[in-house]
């Protein structure tokens, strides 16, 4: 009950402390009143899963009906008020967070913290790519995909995330003699190069390379 509000989405730990929750041992834990204080709901956010427990006030007695597929008006309001307090949460701690690699999650990090840049989903069509721009000139700086890994080498039709970047055109020739490295997917190929986001390039690496194309997305 509830997962689809969480689906794809990953909390930031720092926004859920400024939210209110509490952490012990990588759990956060938030407690407030619904419906008026007549049942306090407790929610708690930790690595795996989004869960919530609700207690009704006056007798202390914990209410589980709402978690069920049963029915009623009663019922409902409730499901609508935890609903309610759970889409505030995932708008306010959570981000989007399509990607699973390591690698991609790490990168995703780091250009947040770095940049304060998080991703942009432009496209309803494609929900597993999206772009970062710089805020003082509006232009894509780095992109992230899945794609079939064949579309770039060998034969595998193994989905694997993609990093595509800026790189002078000048170094693009030379660039592309490294291994892991490929002309841009869907990007201008004289300006763009592409790895796989499997550690194949070392992190290190990588933010060399995004913090040149954060200075290449100029106007």
């Amino acid at each position: 009950m509830f997962e689809e509000i969480f689906l794809h989405k990953k909390a930031s730990p720092a926004k859920l402390i400024n939210y209110g929750f509490t952490e012990k041992s990588g759990i956060y834990a938030l407690t407030t009143d619904i419906l008026g204080g007549d049942f306090v709901l407790t929610v708690t956010v930790s690595e795996q899963a989004v869960d919530t427990a609700l207690t009704e006030k006056d007798t202390g007695e914990v209410y589980t009906l709402y978690k069920t597929p049963a029915q009623g008006t009663f019922v409902g309001e409730i499901r609508e008020a935890v609903a309610e307090v759970l889409k505030d949460i995932a708008e306010k701690c959570f981000k989007t967070s399509i990607f699973r690699l390591e690698q991609t999650l790490r990168l995703i990090d780091y250009v947040s913290e770095k940049h304060g840049d998080e991703l942009e989903f432009l496209w309803d069509s494609l929900p597993e790519a999206a772009i970062w721009r710089r805020k003082d000139t509006g232009k894509w700086y780095g992109i992230i995909m899945t794609v079939a890994k064949n579309k770039l080498c060998g034969t595998s039709p193994e989905k694997v995330e993609i990093l595509d970047l800026r790189a002078p055109r000048g170094e693009m020739e030379s660039l592309l003699q490294n291994e892991g490295f490929y002309g841009g997917w869907h990007m201008n190929k004289k300006s763009w190069f592409t790895v796989i986001l499997d550690d194949s390039v070392a992190d290190d690496n990588l933010h060399l390379l995004v913090e040149r194309s954060y200075l290449l997305a100029v106007k």
